[in-house]
């Protein structure tokens, strides 16, 4: 549990540092990066949006074991940048400089799948392969339902 904790800890905060700078850049990016942003709305939207996932780091950093369910859209947020990034870099739609950022994801992405506060949802090699899926363990495990009783919202 403790490597969770460090691993979301330095997740947020370095997000919370390369994140907020952008809310005060947009003229800055379209004249460093042409051609200027045109619609604002995608832009302050992805920077709210990125910033919103920095928070929930920051509150899975607390217990991570508590707020487990949220580690798996954790993966999919880091993964997800990492590989548009990739993509677009490839197709020259991005500079090979913004690589940068989508590897410090990737490796964050790559931190979150090794870091899961407990391994009780992991399939026990001894027995064979499962047919149970890997969220239905994740969600089927003793902590998770003593700490979140039924009829009760899980993440409060």
């Amino acid at each position: 549990m403790k490597f969770a904790k460090i691993v979301f800890w330095i997740a947020a905060i370095w997000g919370l540092l390369v994140i907020t700078p952008l809310y005060f850049m947009f003229d800055l990016i379209g004249r460093q990066d042409p051609p200027p942003v045109t619609h604002p709305g995608f832009f302050y939207g992805f920077v709210g949006a990125a910033f919103a996932w920095q928070i929930a780091f920051l509150i899975i950093a607390t217990n991570p074991v508590r707020f487990r369910p949220l580690i798996i859209p954790s993966i999919v947020e880091k993964f997800s940048y990492s590989c548009a990034v990739f993509a677009l870099v490839l197709q020259h739609r991005m500079h090979p400089s913004d690589m940068v950022f989508a590897g410090t994801d990737l490796l964050l992405g790559i931190l979150f799948l090794t870091a899961p506060p407990t391994s009780s949802f992991l399939p026990n090699p001894e027995q064979g392969p499962s047919s149970e899926s890997f969220l239905r363990r994740f969600l089927r495990t003793k902590s998770f339902h003593r700490q979140n009783p039924v009829g009760k919202f899980p993440l409060i």
